[in-house]
């Protein structure tokens, strides 16, 4: 059993028990789509599972538009089925989840790769305090012929690679679709996808909210149907990958932001007094114009950073971060409008110092090399001041529907 750095949540054995107010204490939430094979064997050993830990529990089936027998199946082994309109796997889950009535919710697929007679490890932990508890096939079981080799060797590790890189977690498998959770917790996270990434929403904002998690190794089986399955290898695999992206401003705005700055202004400061050799290799005022361009493309990238985290904090689907929540306290347009003007006005001045230049040659031939240094660094300073002056409007309009 292994266990990400973030430990359960502090008071939660305080909770009072679920058979004292007549509630579920566990809810098993099962999607299902045309599950007709295999819902009611997975029904029975949810049920037979809460019978041998004398849990009071329910079991909600999340029907998703089924056309076969599914409904009447799951109605008849005594499961609660409640309808998803929206189709996608995340919708129904949704959809489940939301009626649930149980303080803790575990779900599983319907087509009997996951063995409902193997939660007890899952009450245990949740239990104990932790918000959401894992399963992972990875460090547990996979039997042959359960999850296609594409996905075993490339989709689910570079895609939980990414996740953990992104969010700071030690999770080993954040696809796996046995999982239990505190529903309250969960519910607050605010979960929006539809389709299979639900599955990588759900632990992205778990982590981004600091909710405490665990990992449980699991046998993760072939599936009981004879039909093909949902997943759609590519499509699937991209909108996963996609919501990493969404949900992870820093890497996709932040760092790259800050690295074009950075370099950009190093090789300046390096380049402005004359032109370098290194190796053999010339660098003159060539140079110096890129590093110009990647001061200005970073600010940008910059500036489309704080974009994404003042919208996503108003919207909800962020949580901001401190520099964020610092320029909602402290951003003000007048005070952008000055440092995009005074930016401007910089830039102005070093320009008119190189037309200094051209006006002494009676406005003939320049040297290149010294005209350009001083005509670059102007050229910079008015394209961001000229940045900076807009964006303070942007910036404006959405710290203000932010607070």
């Amino acid at each position: 059993m292994s266990t990400s750095d973030q430990g359960p949540a502090p008071g939660a054995a305080a909770m009072v028990s679920p058979a004292e107010t007549g509630q579920p204490e566990v809810s098993i939430v099962m999607p299902c789509l045309n599950e007709a094979e295999t819902v009611e064997r997975c029904i029975h050993k949810a049920q037979a599972a809460l019978a041998q830990l004398g849990v009071p529990g329910e079991i909600v089936i999340a029907d998703n538009g089924s056309t076969d027998d599914s409904v009447a199946i799951a109605a008849r082994a005594g499961a609660r089925v409640v309808s998803a309109s929206v189709r996608g796997y995340g919708a129904a889950l949704r959809a489940g989840i939301a009626a649930a009535r149980g303080t803790y919710v575990i779900m599983g697929d319907a087509d009997d790769s996951y063995d409902f007679l193997t939660i007890a490890p899952f009450v245990e932990k949740l239990r104990a305090g932790y918000q959401l508890v894992m399963g992972t096939r990875i460090r547990g079981q996979i039997q042959p012929g359960a999850m296609p080799p594409l996905h075993r060797w490339l989709g689910v590790p570079v895609l939980t690679a990414l996740g953990n890189l992104f969010f700071g977690t030690r999770i080993s498998d954040y696809h796996c679709g046995l999982r239990g959770f505190d529903r309250a917790a969960v519910a607050a996270l605010d979960l929006r996808s539809t389709g299979m990434e639900f599955a990588t929403e759900m632990v992205a904002k778990a982590a981004l909210n600091k909710l405490s998690m665990v990992e449980i190794p699991i046998v993760y089986y072939p599936d009981g149907r004879s039909r093909a399955s949902h997943l759609r290898t590519w499509q699937d695999g991209w909108r996963h990958l996609e919501l990493l992206l969404l949900l992870s401003p820093n890497w996709i705005f932040l760092y790259p932001g800050l690295a074009l700055v950075i370099a950009g202004l190093v090789s300046m400061a390096w380049l402005l007094p004359g032109p370098r050799t290194v190796g053999g290799v010339g660098f003159d005022v060539h140079t110096l114009l890129v590093s110009g361009v990647a001061i200005i493309v970073g600010v940008q990238v910059l500036t489309f950073w704080l974009y994404a985290h003042l919208f996503a904090a108003s919207a909800g689907y962020l949580p901001a971060s401190r520099f964020a929540r610092r320029v909602l306290e402290r951003f003000s347009l007048r005070a952008g409008l000055l440092a995009g003007g005074l930016l401007g006005l910089l830039g102005l001045i070093a320009a008119a110092l190189s037309f200094e230049l051209w006006a002494q040659v009676e406005f003939g031939a320049l040297d290149y090399q010294i005209a350009l240094r001083r005509l670059i660094p102007g050229v910079v300073l008015v394209a961001l001041g000229m940045h900076v002056f807009f964006a303070s409007f942007v910036i404006s309009l959405l710290s203000i529907r932010t607070r």
